[in-house]
């Protein structure tokens, strides 16, 4: 099976597509493109006027030449007749002007034009990734979802920009050249009409090679991109296992791939430049000979000559231009297949066609006969059954890989079960309405997350309507506010990236007066203490006492002191529970939860 070398789907960059996948992946780009212009299609009708009408008043100056030469200047010299000389210079100034305040309209059209469908892309690609589940955030880097956003958009821009402006351009000045030489003097039309025949040749053999040049370039952009961006994010793990000599090596060896590449894009153009050149001497030259010819036979006058001349230059001069559009061509491309991709990209978790509405949650989590597992040969809940009564709080306890996050992602509807259902008070988490849903819902993981502002805003992330003083009581409530007061401008602080100003047991308490502020009938505590010292535990954990009363709870921790504030232990093992009990009946049992909570106490010694 014969197989073409592709910029692939989903931001994977593959080089073993089919010839049948890469027509669906252009295809795909066409389709996406075509979204793109619709909602613009006026402005771009208008910028096709444009640039038609300023083209022709261009093209219309060698013929004007021609004229004034062999018809204007002689009536000038033998009749002293100068009003068909001072006719075509007014002329020719009128055209020239037309045509160049033609050309800066069309510019501002054009780029107008761009900056629309640049805008319309960017936020579809930010709203549709946010949309997107989390089983895609998790198998797609960051850095690649960067990469779409930053190099893949600035290469599509850079094509509507000037590369597809400089292609229509010089396709349309070449055509109506060519028709103008053809209407002045048609033999010197058809010299270079057979001379198109080797410039097509070597325009196809530099778009071929190009092709393959640049989409290797956007493969090896990507890798230096990633590189960098997870470098960056891991410098804490790069520093502690010094890992900057082999970051070093491996990203100098990226850069150095890319420099390679971009080398191979220059020579082309290299050879491509100098064979362009050589291809519009011999055809000037060819025109000037056989035209010299006949002005000497009288078949044609001197300025028919030097107006074939100049249309055979003007014809060759926007074929650079178009070469460069092929530039942009391949890289924007390769780019858009990446972007289409992204863009075609389904939720695994669908928001239901008929949602069902629930004001008011009470609590209740059930799992009915669920199975589910992250691809078909890892099944990590199998026919797993639980029932969760209102306002009661679960810890699970088990070894890593149990599937105690697994349960916690489900409950969350973060994933959808392969069998079975999950639901809240009755509704399966797939039918209920998905504003219900995160309202009812809320997970606090140990990662407290924090985004840019200030810790006001930061608390009422899950409440954005909330109150000055709704925010400072769910801070007071969770025991944040003392601290939150001391910090340099209070809850305006600004708290920079990840919390730069706040330590982890503060961003963990400002994590849970957004959980508290938020107010849902089910918290998810997923190893929310599970980054911080003894101190800021015990500290944490009257915060827990206030934040768990009244509502269900689902905590996940290794640590058995966060256990002991659960109503129920359940102890999981490969996908199912081995022990459901509370705590102080597991401790006094001679089961597996015993014997953890009896060496942890041995590690207290």
């Amino acid at each position: 099976m014969s197989t073409t070398t592709v910029t692939g789907t989903s931001g994977e960059d593959r080089s073993d597509y089919t010839r049948a996948e890469s027509k669906a992946i252009r295809k795909r780009s066409l389709r996406l493109l075509g979204s793109l212009v619709t909602p613009v299609r006026a402005q771009l009708w208008l910028a096709a006027i444009v640039l038609v009408v300023s083209t022709a008043f261009r093209v219309a100056g060698p013929a004007l030449i021609a004229f004034g030469i062999d018809n204007a200047l002689p009536a000038a010299v033998e009749e002293l007749n100068w009003l068909p000389t001072i006719g075509v210079v007014a002329l020719y100034l009128v055209t020239g002007i037309a045509g160049a305040s033609l050309i800066g309209w069309y510019v501002v059209v054009a780029a107008r034009l761009t900056q629309a469908i640049m805008l319309d892309l960017r936020k579809r690609i930010f709203v549709h990734t946010q949309r997107l589940s989390l089983e895609f955030h998790e198998s797609y880097t960051s850095g690649r979802i960067i990469s779409r956003q930053t190099s893949d958009l600035d290469s599509i821009r850079e094509l509507l920009d000037g590369g597809l402006n400089e292609l229509v351009s010089g396709i349309l000045y070449g055509g109506f050249t060519l028709v103008m030489l053809l209407l002045v003097d048609w033999q010197s039309g058809v010299i270079l009409a057979v001379m198109g025949i080797p410039l097509l040749l070597l325009m196809r053999w530099f778009y071929t090679r190009s092709q393959v040049v640049y989409r290797e370039s956007r493969v090896v952009s990507a890798k230096v991109i990633v590189k960098f961006v997870e470098t960056m994010t891991g410098i804490r793990a790069v520093k502690a296992f010094r890992k900057e000599v082999r970051n070093d090596r491996e990203f100098g060896e990226l850069a150095s791939d890319y420099r390679n590449v971009n080398m191979r894009s220059i020579q082309l153009f290299g050879t491509f430049e100098p064979g362009l050149m050589a291809v519009a001497s011999v055809t000037v030259a060819l025109v000037l000979l056989w035209g010299g010819i006949r002005v000497v036979d009288g078949a044609i006058e001197v300025g028919v000559l030097l107006a074939a001349v100049l249309y055979v230059r003007n014809f060759f001069s926007p074929l650079q231009e178009v070469a460069f559009f092929l530039n942009s061509y391949q890289s924007a491309t390769a780019a858009l297949e990446k972007v289409s991709g992204v863009l075609e990209e389904e939720p695994t978790v669908p928001d239901p066609v008929k949602p069902v509405d629930l004001w008011t949650a009470r609590g209740h989590v059930r799992f009915d006969d669920v199975s589910f597992g992250y691809s078909k040969d890892r099944v990590i809940l199998p026919d797993f059954s639980l029932d969760i009564p209102a306002g009661q709080t679960v810890a699970l306890v088990g070894t890593t890989g149990a599937g105690k996050s697994t349960l916690a992602k489900l409950v969350s509807r973060f994933y959808d079960p392969s069998e079975g259902r999950v639901t809240l008070d009755g509704v399966d988490l797939r039918s209920l309405h998905p504003k219900d849903l995160r309202r009812a819902i809320v997970m606090v993981t140990q990662e407290a997350y924090l985004f840019s502002g200030t810790v006001a805003d930061n608390i009422a992330l899950g409440k954005p309507d909330a109150t000055m003083d709704e925010i400072r009581a769910a801070a007071r409530a969770v025991g944040a506010d003392a601290f939150i007061e001391r910090l340099p401008d209070g809850y305006a602080t600004d708290v920079n990236k990840r919390g730069g100003r706040v330590s982890a047991g503060q961003r963990q308490l400002i994590s849970f007066a957004r959980a508290f502020l938020a107010d849902p009938a089910v918290l998810i505590l997923d190893e929310a203490t599970a980054s911080l010292d003894i101190p800021s535990e015990r500290q944490i954990q009257d915060a827990l006492q206030t934040l768990l009363a009244d509502r269900t709870a689902i905590i996940i921790a290794h640590r058995l002191s966060t256990v002991a504030i659960a109503d129920r232990v359940l102890v999981m093992e490969h996908g199912r529970i081995i022990e459901d009990d509370a705590p102080e009946e597991l401790i006094g049992g001679d089961g597996r939860f015993a014997r953890l909570h009896a060496a942890w106490r041995e590690s207290l010694v």
